[in-house]
């Protein structure tokens, strides 16, 4: 499976796209998000964003509930729904149109456009791609039980990331079933789906659905 950048994200979804380009592979770009946020955020448009707190940028189409708190650095984009008791800790870059819902948890992350946290997720040191979405109560892992660092498993090719924490990337138009759980270092490819209550590790290609047993099917083409 292609695990490079270019192969798993459609990079004109996202305000973190020149920065993604530069990495061959996206995990790589998870050390600076909280940078790329302070740098996007004084240049954002304020006709367009204002700064509702020191280093917190909110489109002035976005919708945040009172409830929902909003850790810096962050940026929510243009039309994003963040709900009630949704907790951003700070280094989330949420896109646009995006859905970060009830009690959904954030932290050093890239939303692309159109991606949905809908219900009771945490996201954490990951990166998901354009419209994909995550099924009720799913969640990505970051850090290993044994807290060793982590390793992308692509086959029979083993990735040293460097990393101790590091969650999932999720390419474009990814669908992740309610409860499953996406160990550290999961890639799933575009288009790919994940059935309800898995737990997954390694890699999942892109146009296949990931069955409950581990086992992965081709999806069928689309008329």
């Amino acid at each position: 499976m292609n695990l490079t950048t270019e192969a798993l994200l459609d990079l004109s979804h996202t305000l973190a796209g020149d920065y993604l380009a530069k990495f061959q592979y996206p995990w790589e770009a998870l050390d600076g998000i909280k940078d790329l946020i302070t740098s996007l955020g004084p240049a954002l448009d304020p006709s367009e964003y204002e700064e509702r707190s020191p280093r917190v940028w909110v489109h002035k189409t976005a919708s945040v509930a009172p409830t929902a708190f909003l850790g810096a650095p962050c940026i929510i984009g243009p039309g994003t729904e963040v709900r009630h008791c949704a907790f951003i800790r700070g280094s989330a870059l949420v896109g646009a149109g995006c859905v970060v819902g009830n009690s959904v948890e954030l932290k050093n992350v890239i939303l692309f456009d159109g991606v949905q946290t809908p219900h009771y997720n945490y996201v954490g040191d990951s990166i998901l791609g354009f419209k994909s979405h995550m099924g009720a109560g799913s969640i990505t892992s970051n850090v290993k039980s044994d807290k060793t660092l982590v390793v992308v498993r692509n086959g029979d090719e083993r990735l040293e990331t460097g990393r101790k924490k590091f969650g999932a990337i999720l390419g474009d138009h990814v669908e992740v079933g309610c409860n499953s759980v996406l160990n550290p270092g999961t890639i799933v490819g575009r288009n790919a789906s994940i059935y309800p209550l898995s737990s997954v590790r390694g890699c999942v290609l892109p146009d296949h659905i990931r069955k409950g047993s581990g086992l992965m099917v081709q999806r069928e083409p689309k008329d």
